[in-house]
């Protein structure tokens, strides 16, 4: 019964995340680039810099839907950097874990983005009015 209720709203659901998601990516974008609601700003041309503008533009494209797999795929990659690189550090022991290192969204949202790159920025996006590559 739940399934016939849901099964007609997962284009929407799926929209929805993608939207979602890539604006919370963004503003972690924002954050690095222009200092917003934090007391630490990287300096320009860094790691973190360089970074926070991947964030940033590639947020933006996935909740446009626009080069979305492009986007994803290069988002998923930056986020799985920044997991092994800034929270695993590949360490063994506790550090292994997403929860002691604090990595759970790095983690997550590489995942997530990876998921998106190989699903496509479905119906609702600019993908599927001609402006990138789209999956229905």
């Amino acid at each position: 019964m739940l399934n016939r209720f849901l099964e007609p709203r997962v284009e929407a659901a799926y929209t929805f995340l993608r939207i979602v998601a890539g604006l919370m990516f963004a503003f972690h974008g924002v954050q690095k680039l222009f200092g917003v609601l934090t007391e630490f700003q990287p300096p320009v041309g860094s790691q973190l810099w360089l970074g926070g503008l991947i964030e940033f533009v590639t947020g933006l494209a996935i909740a446009a839907g626009a080069f979305t797999v492009w986007a994803a795929f290069l988002a998923s990659g930056t986020m799985a950097v920044a997991y092994i690189q800034f929270h695993w550090k590949l360490g063994f022991g506790a550090q292994f874990f997403p929860a002691v290192n604090k990595g759970e969204l790095a983690l997550l949202y590489c995942l997530l983005f990876l998921y998106i790159a190989c699903r496509g920025a479905g119906r609702w996006s600019v993908d599927r009015r001609g402006a990138g590559p789209a999956r229905a």
